[in-house]
């Protein structure tokens, strides 16, 4: 599943306006047409051009949905993000605990309940209020979705996959003072499903099954033995499951030690355990790899819109510092509205000193596959490290000899999001003034992949999946460092890595992943390169 968006604006409500709220929404009181207004950006487009309509959504069928909500004080938000996340500041890692973000940049507990009364007038029975009051559960009957949002589920058939999809046929419409406070409905569609960045397993190498093994990339990367991930947490997102038994015999034999994965399942989980469980545990297999002592939460929700962005704010409502992403999709397969109501999740996420790590995507250039150029969301948010793979090589000692581009790497610039302010200072004519991707970069080529244990038996997988968690890995590391000297964990990395200029860094001047090649310094093949753990985390720590 992927989705990229940007934040929409909001309008006050008066405080007046709630406390009729309970009458003006009574059940089956008519609402004229000019008392509504569109959520903007809330309907998949080219639906008669790429796909076929096969009926109707049927009345009684149930369907959750996650409302999100504009935060208040939206330009007050961007200018603390700013400073708290910008080296060069006095503000740089005093962030925001979940209550002050929530006094400072939430939506009123009146405006909670005006929406909170609305729905329910509608018959939808209303779920979670998440922290920050910015994300709001609901589910019903989709006569029931269709009555309270104003529109038409239909079924539909892709044209080219040939998968079965509903939609809503038009925006989703509100009230007017309360569609001024929603930036997202997500459920009214299922066409999304995200995919896991990891092509498949490939010729062995040096691992059991094929791959390189947790002392290869720790010493390709410097990483010291001094510093293992202990007491730091990692969060991964993920749409699948994993079994217990195929990571205990990875870390048994390489004798990590490596504490249990928690798992936390959000909207009842993924569901049984799918073909992605070899992902998954190519996820948690790289982050024992690399920090063995840290502690995992894998965070398994529905892969569905309102399932995506509920387990993001799950994410950040647990608190935890660093969040390892390999699941995606293209820009362009998502809602601009659901772009938005994700993206308003890392920014939160940002304001309290917690950072994401995502995969660019293992299709090139062309991460929509249409021929052209295009990025992978959420690598391309930013509040995310987009990170792109390279192909590593050790030497014999497991020192670092040399790094390439991997054509497979995505990277390119955003169609949705303009060009942030710390990654001006690298602006390409090529980038039209849109953010750039990728950020980062880390081992990903197939061949060699990276060793794992899964399903019984020992491979060698590939993809900016691996190259993802193997950088949340160099977070939990740096976290560490960053305790013990009495300063702040790094939280959203993209300004400092970016102030950083290269120092720390394994500059990749060779390859390319189709219409770019790596060059000199920032490139769309592999951002700033790969990291020098010792030399990048003595650079940050300053």
């Amino acid at each position: 599943m992927k989705s990229r968006l940007k934040l929409l604006g909001l309008v006050a409500v008066p405080a007046l306006l709630a406390a009729a709220v309970p009458t003006a929404y009574a059940a089956g009181t008519p609402q004229p047409h000019s008392t509504r207004a569109a959520i903007t950006g809330d309907v998949l487009k080219g639906l008669n051009q790429n796909a076929t309509h096969t009926g109707n959504v049927a009345a009684g069928k149930r369907i959750s949905v996650a409302i999100s909500l504009a935060p208040r004080n939206d330009k007050a938000l961007d200018t603390f993000v700013a400073k708290v996340t910008n080296p060069r500041s006095s503000s740089y890692g005093h962030y925001l605990t979940k209550r002050q973000f929530a006094a400072r940049f939430g939506r009123t507990d009146a405006e909670i309940k005006q929406l909170k009364d609305y729905l329910r007038a509608q018959g939808l029975t209303v779920g979670t209020v998440h922290s920050g009051n910015l994300l709001v559960d609901a589910s019903g009957t989709a006569a029931q979705l269709e009555k309270a949002f104003g529109t038409k589920l239909s079924t539909w058939k892709d044209a080219a996959t040939g998968r079965a999809f509903y939609a809503n046929d038009t925006a989703p419409t509100l009230p007017t003072a309360i569609a001024s406070l929603v930036s997202d409905v997500a459920g009214l569609n299922n066409r999304a499903q995200l995919h896991h960045q990891a092509p498949s397993t490939v010729t062995p190498h040096n691992g059991p099954g094929g791959g390189y093994t947790p002392a290869q990339l720790k010493g390709g990367y410097n990483v010291s033995g001094t510093y293992t991930g202990s007491g730091q947490k990692i969060a991964l997102l993920e749409f699948d499951g994993f079994q217990q038994s195929n990571i205990t015999k990875y870390d048994t034999n390489y004798s990590l030690g490596s504490p249990t994965p928690t798992v936390q399942k959000v909207d009842g989980g993924s569901g049984s355990l799918g073909d992605g469980q070899v992902e998954v545990g190519l996820d948690i297999e790289v982050l024992h790899a690399i920090a063995p002592k840290a502690n995992v939460t894998v965070f398994e929700g529905p892969n569905s819109d309102a399932g995506e962005v509920d387990t993001y704010q799950a994410i950040v409502d647990s608190g935890i510092p660093t969040t390892s992403i390999s699941w995606g999709a293209a820009e362009s397969a998502r809602t601009t509205s659901n772009i938005n109501a994700v993206d308003a999740v890392f920014k939160a996420g940002a304001a309290e000193g917690l950072g994401f790590y995502a995969a660019s995507g293992d299709d090139g250039s062309d991460d929509a596959g249409d021929g052209g150029t295009s990025v992978d969301y959420p690598a391309s948010d930013p509040y995310v490290t987009g990170v792109g793979g390279t192909r590593l090589t050790v030497t014999s000692s497991n020192a670092w000899s040399k790094e390439v581009a991997w054509s497979g790497g995505g990277g390119g610039k955003s169609s949705v999001f303009k060009i942030p302010s710390w990654q001006t200072a690298v602006q390409k004519s090529a980038g039209g003034g849109y953010r750039q991707v990728p950020d980062v970069s880390a081992h990903a080529n197939p061949s060699p992949g990276v060793s794992i244990y899964s399903q019984g038996s020992w491979s060698s997988v590939g993809g900016t999946s691996a190259a993802a968690p193997e950088w949340a890995a160099f977070a939990a590391l740096y976290n560490q460092q960053a305790a013990a000297a009495g300063k702040a964990n790094l939280g959203f990395a993209n300004p400092a890595l970016y102030t950083a200029s290269g120092t720390g860094f394994h500059d990749v001047t060779s390859g390319s992943n189709g219409a770019y090649s790596a060059a000199t310094g920032w490139d769309f093949t592999t951002g700033w390169g790969s990291y020098n753990a010792a030399t990048l985390a003595s650079k940050l720590l300053g």
